[in-house]
């Protein structure tokens, strides 16, 4: 059973950078807007930029840092990106090379951080709503797949959309549509319901990344757009030096979600 303390998001943050949370945050830190991130180089930054700006949907993006900065001071007061996220993945020339618990001998003076919106932030909203989460109900981490859906390019940076799965019985699915269309900034609406070989996906069984799912009968696979999406591009792009959260592992805002919108757009 979770901690109340944990729906606190500064209180998680603090358990996160003393090294005492490390597991996937669905579920944690209340009703707050969680974040994916990307970390490149300045040098790579205006590019990618361009390409989160293109492709809204699977890279909505709540804020960009300024180099050598692990501040993001509009998400939250004392953030510290090289810390305040339970799991990093370090990347060289496209390959994924590390997973780290912080980023203390990997930060760079040239750094420019970007935190992109995350389907975690609306699932409060569905569980208020009486749509039960699996991934939540067993312990895992949400199932993501690279889709036959393709981003619009910037540059070097393409690739496949990435998206998360989340099965429901169809009542439930026509109204998480409704729910999540209330957050564009965590994805939105969902971009596919029903079979799964219609976006691409060979096997629902097999993610790409996450743990596999639990489909019981009479449920659907529901699919969002998800912020995995840039580490696909970074894939492509083949950078020199990249950091991204590991899947499933977000930085957790002060914002709430249902205000984010209107707090992003005011800062």
């Amino acid at each position: 059973m979770t901690s109340p303390l944990l729906d606190d998001p500064r209180h998680l943050r603090a358990e996160i950078r003393a090294g005492r949370f490390d597991r996937s945050t669905t579920g944690v830190g209340g009703n707050a807007l969680q974040a994916n991130l990307a970390i490149l180089p300045e040098a790579e930054a205006a590019e990618f930029l361009r390409f989160c700006q293109k492709n809204p949907q699977p890279c909505p993006l709540i804020a960009v840092g300024e180099p050598g900065d692990p501040s993001l001071p509009t998400l939250g007061e004392g953030i510290d990106l090289r810390f305040d996220v339970p799991r990093y993945h370090i990347w060289q020339d496209g390959v994924m090379v590390g997973e780290v618990a912080d980023l203390a001998d990997h930060w760079r003076d040239d750094l420019v951080s970007f935190a992109i919106g995350c389907s975690f932030s609306f699932e409060a909203a569905l569980a208020e709503a009486g749509i039960p989460l699996r991934h939540q109900e067993n312990g895992t981490v949400v199932p993501m797949y690279r889709s036959g859906l393709q981003t619009r390019p910037a540059g070097r940076f393409h690739g496949p959309v990435v998206v998360s799965m989340r099965p429901m019985p169809v009542r439930d699915a026509i109204e998480a549509v409704k729910i999540c269309d209330r957050f564009p900034l965590a994805h939105g609406a969902p971009v596919h319901i029903g079979d799964p070989a219609e976006i691409g996906i060979a096997d629902v069984m097999r993610p790409d990344y996450g743990d596999a799912p639990e489909i019981r009968a009479g449920e659907v696979p529901v699919f969002w757009a998800c912020g995995v999406t840039p580490q696909a591009a970074i894939a492509q792009a083949k950078p020199g030096f990249a950091i991204s959260h590991a899947p499933g592992h977000m930085l957790v805002t002060d914002i709430p979600a249902p205000q984010a919108e209107r707090r992003i757009a005011a800062v």
